[in-house]
């Protein structure tokens, strides 16, 4: 994902519009949902988004979890001098491991440090004694693919007003004001696209909030307030008589 996206960045104007952090952010989260979460993955068959949504949200490894992923791991046996050798180098283990094959696991990156197990179990650190490649033969550094031509085009700058384009859509408050039919009568019930029963509904509402309550309804309830109201001295001469 982090190759496919750099990429883009590679067109010509894309780098002049990203004046910070927060633009990049916004460049790659339109990138992400816009293009690589649709795009079909040649391994799974599945879109990115549809694999995702399809079960329960996966459990997140720690940070030693996915050092523990990366590393490699080796066989070796522990010679007469508690030694080890592993392609060119030797170190030194616990004497207790003398004659025993263990597991050397290391970073393939990183030679000049290693982890000895026994049958699954942790026996410590192996110390270099001499080192004289510090990175596995077999371990290839990462090469950037070669850019790609130049179209003319800012295509992250075209990723970006599609995917806002696509915001504004997943909320039509437009259509949310629009009243819905629910039954066959209420459809029968419309003249030339109009609700004729919502109308009237709408109608005695204005009229009533227009009209208010009547002076005398509003004169009980003031009554009404005042025979509840304990610091009303009148209240507290007519309730002594």
């Amino acid at each position: 994902m982090r190759e496919q996206f750099l990429i883009e960045l590679t067109g010509p104007g894309a780098q002049a519009k990203i004046d910070g952090l927060a633009a990049l952010n916004e460049l790659f989260t339109a990138w992400v949902e816009t293009i690589y979460h649709q795009r079909v993955h040649s391994e799974t068959g599945q879109t990115p988004l549809a694999r995702f949504t399809a079960t329960e949200p996966p459990a997140l490894p720690s940070a030693a979890q996915l050092h523990e992923a990366f590393l490699w791991s080796e066989a070796r046996l522990v010679t007469k001098t508690a030694t080890v050798s592993l392609h060119g180098n030797t170190y030194e283990v616990d004497a207790a491991l003398v004659g025993r094959r263990v597991e050397l696991v290391f970073d393939p990156f990183d030679l000049t440090e290693l982890s000895v197990r026994y049958q699954g179990r942790d026996m410590g650190t192996a110390i270099g004694h001499q080192i004289g490649r510090h990175v596995h033969p077999a371990a290839k550094p990462e090469t950037s693919p070669d850019p790609a031509p130049a179209t003319g085009i800012d295509y992250l700058g075209l990723v970006r007003e599609r995917h806002a384009a696509t915001l504004t859509k997943r909320v039509d408050y437009a259509s949310l004001a629009q009243p819905a039919a629910n039954t066959a009568g209420t459809a029968a019930s419309r003249d030339g696209g109009v609700d004729v029963g919502l109308e009237t509904e709408l109608a005695a509402f204005a009229a009533l909030a227009q009209t208010g309550p009547a002076e005398e309804d509003r004169r009980d309830q003031l009554d009404l307030l005042e025979l509840l109201d304990p610091t009303d001295p009148d209240n507290d001469s007519q309730e002594h008589q």
